[in-house]
């Protein structure tokens, strides 16, 4: 069918009951762009109508050096999703009842993500967003109908999918920057780094819920000489800025001179930023995991051992379970539970941890005999982390000093200006010992890859066999059961929590079996995510899934109530 015939259906629909609406569902060929109407709301308060539009490359005109290397690739459809964003707030939504009018697409954050809204081939290019279908009532709107499919979208798509209409020079800078950060984040293993921070970054937040780089007052970012590395880039070309080594850092300095601030563009680094951001040259290793206490959080079966012996009563922490854990437990198994999901790097702030699981200082010790507490702190695994497993920690510390004995890099923020204070920090600690006594043995202590049983997963509620909803960032449903994110601190997505319910009933139903370990599961989605794309997910195109990893996926599943090992 043609616009045309899309225009006298809606026109003849007026007046009808809503359910009419569903007859629209197909493709209609607009000349310069198809459009298909996947799925049609079937009540106008309900979840807008998903549509797609699909613009040939030769009437797009997207220059080849623009999307021929995969970063690239997501870098333009990341920019094209936005300027769809931009102009969907722009216009005026009309009247009507419920949804009516509205035409919406994924919110993007600063971070340049793989989003199922938008992709990018040498064919074509490909949009997903939703409308909703006009009414009065429930009754259909067939004339606003007709002019928000056959005027309004065609004129959205004119001028935020043809390159012609675009700013070249900024989709340029866009995916160059995409291509730089990448080759950024591949230099650092090379360099024996964990992280990279470019000097000239802006790294202070507009507030904690506008992730905007600070405007006024924003202390450029400068290395101090004794680690700044230089980087090349294919087109920013030679870099300088700090370079943080693997093995153990801290972070120190006073209340409010940005330790906490470094640590956040840190674990922000694992995502590509958009130009502007401040933190564009900001790279992390793939692996690095933000971990903290988590008070109440359910655990199941998890082997925290290494942190916890027996407990009283004789309770194992072999395969520990529990409903409601401790802040020492539950920061235990979020690192543990970490390592299992292949994280290569730890970035703990010591505001978000537990004390008694950070440290037992000597006074403690004296006080309260070993045998009778069973937590062997943080401080004396750390080490064993790096040299056992070869897993890094950076780590924000103010209180304690007890952590220069194990550091091998100490970096001050002083007014958000970073020093290295290395030496300082040993000569402190030469100079002032602690007299502590080193618990928990000279290794580590074992890591066991737990079994999932599939059967503990149930996505159904009601009559629907799978329920899946998304809130915001921290939290996400499926079937009855609500899954608390709030402390999986490197979601930045709504789409990414949307992508990872999706990723959990994919992972139940095709990938886990009694006899898969969970680190097998996450393995095979994620590959089966990176072979045929985030549609892989579900039975029809979804337009509001975006990309994630799959620490988080695991952190997910970890977090689930019902979840049972063995």
């Amino acid at each position: 069918m043609t616009q045309n015939d899309l225009y006298d259906q809606l026109q003849r629909l007026d007046g009808q009951g809503y359910g009419a609406y569903k007859s629209l569902k197909g493709e209609y060929d607009f000349g310069d762009f198809t459009l298909h109407i996947d799925h049609v709301q079937g009540d106008p308060f309900a979840a807008p109508s998903r549509v797609r539009v699909v613009v040939p490359q030769s009437v797009a005109g997207f220059p080849k050096g623009l999307w021929e290397v995969p970063c690239r690739a997501i870098a333009l459809a990341d920019y094209l999703t936005r300027e769809f964003y931009r102009a969907t707030q722009r216009r005026e939504r009309g009247s009507g009842s419920g949804k009516s009018g509205l035409v919406g697409i994924v919110r993007p954050s600063q971070a340049m993500l793989k989003r199922s809204a938008a992709g990018v081939t040498g064919d074509a290019v490909e949009l997903r967003f939703t409308v909703g279908l006009p009414a009065f009532g429930r009754r259909i709107a067939g004339r606003q109908g007709a002019e928000l499919l056959c005027r309004t979208v065609p004129k959205l798509v004119e001028s935020t999918l043809f390159y012609g209409a675009l700013d070249g020079e900024a989709m340029q800078r866009q995916v160059d920057g995409a291509e730089d950060a990448a080759e950024l984040r591949s230099q650092l293993a090379t360099h024996n780094l964990v992280a990279f921070v470019a000097d000239g970054a802006i790294l202070p937040r507009r507030s904690g819920v506008d992730q905007r780089p600070l405007a006024e007052q924003a202390v450029p970012f400068k290395s101090p000489d004794s680690l700044r590395v230089t980087l090349t880039c294919p087109h920013a070309g030679a870099v300088t800025g700090m370079g943080i080594p693997q093995g153990i850092t801290l972070i120190v300095g006073g209340g409010y001179h940005g330790k906490s601030t470094l640590l956040r563009a840190i674990e922000a680094g694992v995502y590509n930023h958009i130009p502007g951001d401040g933190r564009h040259q900001v790279v992390t290793e793939p692996a690095a995991v933000k971990v903290r206490a988590e008070d109440g959080r359910s655990i199941a079966g998890v082997d925290i051992s290494p942190f916890i012996g027996s407990l009283p009563q004789g309770k194992s922490t072999q395969t520990f379970s529990t409903p409601n854990a401790s802040g020492s437990t539950s920061q235990a198994a979020n690192i543990i539970e970490a390592i299992e999901a292949g994280a290569t790097a730890l970035l703990v702030d010591e505001d978000t941890s537990a004390t008694n699981f950070m440290i037992r200082d000597r006074r403690m010790q004296a006080l309260i005999a070993k045998d009778r507490e069973p937590i062997t702190p943080f401080i004396d695994k750390v080490r064993q982390l790096y040299t056992d497993h070869g897993i890094s920690t950076v780590l924000v510390m103010g209180g304690s000093g007890d952590y220069f004995d194990v550091a091998d890099t100490v970096i001050a923020m002083d007014e958000f200006c970073p020093q290295d204070v290395t030496e300082q920090a040993k000569a402190i600690a030469a100079a002032y010992k602690t007299e502590r006594d080193p618990e928990g043995g000279p290794s580590f202590g074992r890591l066991t890859p737990r079994i999932i049983q599939p059967g503990s997963i149930d996505p159904s509620q009601g009559k629907r066999s799978v329920k899946l909803r998304a809130r915001d960032v921290d939290q996400l449903q499926i079937g009855t059961e609500a899954i608390d994110l709030s402390a999986v601190e490197q979601l930045v997505e709504q789409g990414q929590v949307r992508a990872i319910a999706e990723a959990i009933v994919y992972a139940q139903r095709y990938r886990m079996t009694a006899t898969t370990p969970l680190p097998e599961v996450i393995a095979a989605v994620m590959a089966d995510v990176e072979q045929y794309g985030l549609d892989c997910l579900t039975d029809w195109p979804m337009g509001d899934l975006v990309s994630f990893r799959g620490l988080e996926l695991a952190a997910a599943i970890n977090r689930l109530r019902t979840l049972r090992t063995g």
